[in-house]
């Protein structure tokens, strides 16, 4: 039986997971073929309808616009997946002979790991911008890294309910200001994680440069096509840590190729090291 595993998502001709899961699949000798699927909210239950009906599925990685529909496609939600209600990964585990789809997120590890590599310390003083699924999950991984609170800047406040939700779980304070306001708390702050679509920052990006300040914390562009961003461009020239968005994702596929291969304890500094040379990242020093 072939074994399978995706990326859903719409757009998704874009995704980088391919290359990621396929390098780690190769290094590690599994049989695991790995194919991007365009699918959007109103056919992802057609799809996952499917995919459950034809043996050989592993796993299903995920991506907008379906994190948060995908929570209604599976038989059980785990970990911080349920406390925020954001799904992105989907594995699949059988048991006398029932097949059952399992929901987690593994963006939250993404984040805090691709945090500490670029040197960010605990309990930071953070900034966060955007306030859709994947904010929610920059909130859990700044609760993983000891902050209290968070400040989160966003181009529509009304449109916030994910990463309230996220706060209000997590019992992290939570501030939420328009966009316009972003400048100077974004420059002063330790971490900031941007979760804006690609060029949606470029504002932003113009009033830090006008600051002619330093800007000496980390920053995480989540978004990572095109490369670098206009705010990654600013904030290195401003002297800061840049974490680009393929360093989260990296670190989030790891966490879903254990899950796919059911091989924990294999998917080693090797792995990893292969998975970076697939995107064009430098391999971790040891």
């Amino acid at each position: 039986m072939s074994l399978r595993a995706a990326v859903l998502g719409h757009p998704i001709s874009h995704s980088k997971s391919p290359a990621l899961h396929l390098a780690a699949y190769g290094q590690l000798g599994i049989g695991i073929s790995y194919t991007a699927i365009d699918v959007t909210e109103e056919l992802l239950p057609s799809l996952m309808g499917q995919i459950r009906d034809q043996p050989g599925w592993r796993g299903l990685s995920v991506t907008m616009p379906l994190k948060t529909a995908m929570l209604g496609q599976v038989d059980e939600v785990r970990g911080v997946a349920r406390t925020l209600g954001v799904v992105n990964t989907v594995s699949f585990e059988e048991h006398g002979g029932v097949r059952r789809a399992i929901g987690s997120n593994t963006d939250v590890a993404g984040i805090v790991k691709a945090l500490q590599h670029a040197g960010a310390g605990a309990a930071p003083d953070a900034v966060i911008l955007g306030g859709g699924g994947t904010a929610a999950s920059a909130v859990a991984a700044l609760k993983d890294l000891g902050a209290g609170q968070a400040r989160v800047f966003v181009r529509d406040t009304s449109r916030t309910a994910e990463v309230r939700a996220a706060a209000e779980s997590l019992d992290i304070a939570l501030e939420i200001r328009t966009l316009a306001e972003a400048a100077r708390p974004t420059a002063a702050a330790d971490v900031v994680i941007s979760t804006l679509p690609p060029r949606a920052a470029d504002g932003l990006a113009a009033e830090l440069a006008s600051l002619k300040t330093s800007l000496p914390g980390v920053l995480l562009d989540v978004a990572y096509d095109p490369w670098p961003s206009l705010l990654a461009s600013v904030w290195q020239a401003g002297g800061g840590s840049v974490v680009p968005g393929l360093e989260m994702l990296l670190y989030q596929a790891v966490e879903q190729v254990r899950l796919f291969t059911r091989r924990d304890e294999e998917v080693n500094a090797a792995v990893i090291d292969v998975m970076c040379d697939a995107v064009g990242l430098p391999r971790r020093a040891l």
